[in-house]
């Protein structure tokens, strides 16, 4: 039955909350003090939430019958109140429920979920940096192409890349208003083929046999801190994403098997990485330094962190060797080049230990175990052949400072 104004009034507290049920959801939460508050039951993409609204007597029954409806609506288009609710204090806008920064923001808050650390804080630094200052406080629904063109152009004066990707996370977000009923179309389709192209570039790479021996001879000969020197080594030795290596993590280092099985942050699959001799050697080398933490490679500021995410990099360009010479994820390019052109090594062995999507004639996708003898094999071939460029390598200079 639903509640009524007497039924609330004289309701008493029991030893343990209890509950006085309404109508679609709602219900009254009656704390052993005696406190009523008000919550609203509901389900979004299959998960039960709760969501509070007021204290009673300050909210009545009629008020939060009101909220509950008003919630329902967000609810029936897809919206997370709850969300919708955060959104709307992180923009300080309480009652402006549609405007650009409160719907991006609530769209970050659904989205992010399935976004790494890295990715949601450039995503966030877009928005608040470049899309907030300028279209925030605006009712998305009054956004037009020529407003957007104006802040997408000013973008674009200081970095093109930055302003396609503002153009396309914009898009984003008016699509999902228009999906939740807060506007009726998206103005940045109108802006397509505006903004000049970006030109392609690939991260820096060699695969000339006498110049890569010498840069790999110059980091193996690298004075830096035991961390660092141990990563520079590595890094051609396994091919893994920088990220990946950085963020290694000593639990998942299995000597007995030579190998290191971890979760693949882009794909999010798992991954297993064979251990040649050479790469073993490098970590039993490091262990005694970083054995006892989490990290295989931690921050020189903090055990609890990881290595920096320019650590490898900004040793490179203190031994000279250039951005357009050879960059971290370089080294991915330079074994996919190789192993294929050089050692004839199967591509889909390749492939799998680069961890991309691969799938087999059946369409079955990628798993960390398959042609793991293969993939022995191969990185042991790898890491010799390394060995041999090192000690054929002509001699560049290559200076290093301190």
């Amino acid at each position: 039955m639903p509640l009524n104004d007497v039924a609330i009034r004289t309701a008493k507290p029991g030893t343990k909350p209890r509950k006085l049920s309404d109508e679609r959801g709602l219900y009254l939460e009656i704390a052993p003090s005696g406190g009523k508050w008000w919550r609203l039951k509901y389900r979004i993409a299959g998960r039960e939430k709760r969501l509070s609204l007021g204290v009673y007597p300050d909210v009545s029954l009629k008020d939060a019958r009101e909220r509950r409806d008003e919630a329902r609506k967000l609810i029936a288009a897809g919206v997370d109140p709850s969300a919708n609710r955060k959104a709307m204090k992180a923009a300080g806008a309480e009652r402006a429920g549609s405007s650009f920064e409160v719907v991006a923001r609530e769209w970050m808050s659904k989205q992010s979920a399935n976004w790494v650390p890295a990715h949601r804080s450039r995503i966030e630094r877009l928005f608040e940096r470049d899309l907030f200052p300028a279209l925030g406080k605006c009712a998305i629904a009054d956004i037009t192409s020529p407003d957007l063109r104006v802040v997408i152009d000013r973008i674009g004066e200081r970095a093109l890349e930055t302003a396609h990707r503002a153009l396309a996370t914009s898009g984003q977000v008016f699509r999902y208003a228009i999906a939740t009923g807060r506007c009726t179309y998206d103005p940045s389709a109108g802006l397509k083929g505006s903004l000049a192209a970006v030109k392609g570039s690939h991260f820096a790479a060699t695969t000339d046999p006498k110049h890569l021996g010498a840069i790999l001879r110059a980091m193996d000969a690298y004075d830096g801190t035991p961390a660092v020197r141990c990563a520079l080594r590595l890094a051609p030795l396994v091919f893994v994403r920088p990220g990946e290596l950085r963020r290694a993590e000593w639990k998942d280092i299995d000597f007995a098997e030579a190998q290191w099985s971890y979760r693949v942050t882009k794909t999010r699959v798992d991954h297993i990485v064979p251990l040649s001799r050479q790469a073993l050697g490098i970590l039993r080398e490091i262990q005694p330094h970083t054995g006892r933490g989490r990290f295989v490679f931690p921050s020189s500021r903090s055990s609890s962190r990881p290595m920096s995410d320019n650590a490898v990099l900004a040793a490179m360009r203190r031994m000279d060797i250039q951005k357009d010479e050879m960059s971290g994820h370089g080294f991915r390019a330079v074994a996919r080049t190789i192993l294929d052109e050089v050692l004839q090594v199967r591509v889909d062995y390749i492939e799998h230990q680069l961890a991309h999507s691969v799938k087999d004639p059946n369409g079955r996708a990628y798993n960390r175990t398959m042609h793991l003898a293969g993939r022995r094999k191969m990185m042991q071939v790898w890491a010799d052949h390394l060995d041999a460029l090192k000690a054929t390598a002509q001699v560049i200079p290559i200076r290093q400072t301190a």
